[in-house]
């Protein structure tokens, strides 16, 4: 049975993407994939279980029913950490994990296994990526995000924790590289990469629509209320304005798509966002949605413009500067109904990925 370990040099370096693309294209030639994430940070609560959040998403798009207890054996709740400090138990961990891998590779081809952040995570309680890919006996793929210098310098640290531990790095997939700068990038970092004995195995570049964030996703985030236009919140989110100056002078940065934070007192800065058109001849709105800060509900006027704008309208308690900052800070991660962004992730992979390499090294 073959075995892949997808690890990365840093959280959201795009591990479930790439892991999904895998999965998805070698379904066509395996047929029988399983999918493991021994250890998960981000975990939603299914049938009283904590299960991570990427294998319920590879469980439903890739068709994998392996059971999500063993997809993801732990769950690294808060406290756990602390917990197992002063009380160790090392060899319940590995049982776990053992004993959920044995019964997802049961029948597969190959088992595709995710990894949580670089590689040293998961050190604190004796269970790191790359003891945990030694355990299992797999090969290792290194994601990292795109540029030349700090990518490299990473992946070589990356690759010495994993060789400590006796575990083979495949090679490197290099993830959103800007396409203005995709094929610079890509020649120097293969070379560069190249000189250190490491096989770069693909080049991904960036696709801004895979890191839109949609209203939906922004409330399950945040503590933001709905005011209106509930029916509206699958609306993707390409650009976020902080809207703090004079309104004549916001319409220069507004584009399509673009959300709006002001607080809900600027009406002046609201009806600016309403009067804001894609073009001469179109009546839909440049502006996708609002954020309103400062827990000010506008007055009734203003309140029945934004109801009839079928745009959703947000209410944060916080001020301009903290909701424009949890926005900033948001992991747009891709759902199980994100169906154009599941199928640019598949082609995306296809295209850009040496699979016969791949398969070659394991």
């Amino acid at each position: 049975m073959r075995k892949i370990f997808i690890a990365a040099t840093k959280q959201n370096d795009g591990k479930t993407t790439v892991s999904l693309g895998i999965i998805k294209n070698l379904q066509e030639k395996f047929g029988k994939v399983g999918f493991i994430k021994p250890i998960g940070q981000r975990y939603l609560e299914e049938e009283g279980l904590k299960i991570d959040e990427d294998s319920i998403l590879i469980e439903e798009v890739c068709g994998i029913k392996s059971g999500l207890k063993d997809m993801s054996p732990i769950a690294v709740e808060k406290g756990f950490t602390e917990k197992y400090i002063m009380k160790p138990d090392k060899k319940n961990i590995t049982g776990q994990i053992q004993n959920s891998f044995r019964r997802i590779s049961r029948n597969q081809q190959l088992v595709v296994i995710e990894g949580t952040g670089h590689a040293g995570v998961g050190s604190v309680f004796d269970h790191s990526n790359a003891s945990v890919a030694r355990l299992l006996g797999s090969k290792v793929i290194i994601i990292s995000s795109g540029g030349v210098g700090r990518p490299i310098d990473e992946i070589i640290l990356n690759k010495a924790l994993f060789e400590k531990e006796g575990v083979k790095v495949l090679g490197v997939i290099v993830n959103k590289v800007l396409p203005d700068k995709f094929e610079k990038i890509s020649r120097l970092v293969r070379k560069g990469l190249e000189r250190k004995g490491i096989d770069v195995l693909g080049v991904l570049p960036f696709n801004p629509m895979l890191a839109r964030p949609t209203f939906e996703q922004i409330l399950e985030e945040t503590d933001f209320q709905v005011l209106c236009g509930k029916e509206f919140l699958e609306r993707s989110v390409a650009k976020v304005i902080v809207a703090a100056m004079e309104a004549r002078d916001a319409v220069r940065y507004i584009s399509e798509d673009s959300l709006m934070i002001t607080p809900g007192d600027r009406e002046d800065m609201i009806i600016c966002g309403l009067s804001s058109f894609r073009d001469a001849g179109n009546s839909k709105l440049k502006i996708c949605g609002m954020v309103l800060t400062g827990g000010i509900t506008p007055e009734p006027p203003i309140m029945g413009l934004l109801s009839k704008a079928q745009i959703p309208v947000l209410l944060s308690k916080s001020d301009t500067y903290d909701v424009a900052t949890c926005l900033h800070d948001l992991t747009v991660k891709i759902r199980p109904c994100d169906k154009d962004k599941i199928d640019t992730v598949i082609k995306l992979i296809k295209e850009n990925v040496d699979f016969k390499k791949i398969l070659k090294g394991i």
